[in-house]
């Protein structure tokens, strides 16, 4: 089997590189080897390949940056999954892709369904929405996997920089009334590699489209850096601030040129019941990325 992967430098795409290797051959690219705002470069690097599979976590994420760089963010979330789905198509690869909770507009009480509208509040969420319907439309064979509040050993996230500034500050800021679930990277690259080789062994039966892939569990980003900076602590690790001292704070306190959806909570029971497979508690995963880290 060959596997094209995309944003192979990213926090997923690191850990994809791991977890897709015993499948078969990984042709592992980054920006410097191809960047998806050239449609031209995406399709030469398809033809090029021809995988049986293409993995894509590669995206624009400069969620705030986004706001004035529509037109590259567009590029890179919304084209080139449906450019890399159309050459799929005429080879019959699998295409495996990514999307965010940002596609909701975060109003709704209880968890999203995959089936809920969606309704992005920013630009990145309306591209990266744009991108889904792209892909799917494109090519029958593939797989959406929306996640939320992606945390990795590999790359920068929230954890991180909770670390720094905690080191750094007597006491933070954090908001605290949006909620949703970190995501360990490498959780979602071993999910991903146990259903690629789900697909390519029945690839009639497989039940293709969108599915929600989150960690289980709930929490706010305040008591999300709470939760860090104490692990940093009992590690040893110097920090001036402490899970005291740092203080919740709402949205509106915290202004940005994105809007945040409030409720970034995703129902993963379809995915559960498809594919027979549990998503572990947030604080696992994130344990096992601290132990890394601190």
């Amino acid at each position: 089997m060959r596997l094209l992967l995309t944003g192979c430098s990213g926090q997923v795409g690191f850990e994809l590189q791991r977890a897709l290797a015993p499948l078969g051959e990984v042709v592992a690219v980054d920006h410097a080897d191809c960047n998806l705002a050239d449609a031209d470069g995406v399709r030469r690097l398809v033809q090029g390949t021809r995988p049986d599979v293409i993995v894509n976590p590669a995206a624009y994420t400069a969620v705030d940056k986004a706001e004035s760089e529509n037109e590259l963010a567009a590029a890179v979330n919304a084209a080139a999954p449906g450019i890399l789905g159309e050459e799929a198509a005429k080879f019959g690869a699998f295409v495996v892709h990514y999307s965010t909770d940002y596609v909701f507009d975060g109003t709704k009480e209880g968890a999203y369904r995959e089936d809920d509208a969606s309704n992005p509040q920013s630009v990145y969420g309306r591209t990266k929405r744009d991108g889904e319907l792209a892909l799917a439309n494109a090519n029958l064979r593939h797989l959406i996997l929306r996640t939320s509040w992606v945390v990795g050993a590999h790359g920068g996230n929230f954890a991180k920089t909770m670390l720094r500034l905690a080191a750094e500050r007597d006491s933070l800021n954090v908001v605290a009334d949006q909620w949703g679930a970190p995501t360990s990277a490498a959780l979602l690259a071993d999910l991903t590699a146990h259903l690629v080789r789900q697909q390519q062994g029945s690839p009639a039966s497989f039940p293709y489209g969108t599915y929600h892939c989150v960690a289980g569990g709930e929490t706010h980003w305040c008591d999300y850096a709470r939760y860090v900076i104490a692990a940093a602590i009992k590690a040893g690790k110097p920090m001036q601030a402490t899970p005291e001292t740092i203080r919740p704070i709402t949205t509106a306190d915290y202004t940005t040129p994105a809007r945040r959806p409030a409720n970034s909570r995703l129902d993963t029971r379809k995915f559960r019941d498809t594919f027979g497979l549990e998503l572990p508690h947030w604080q696992r995963g994130l344990d096992h990325i601290l132990q890394q880290i601190l």
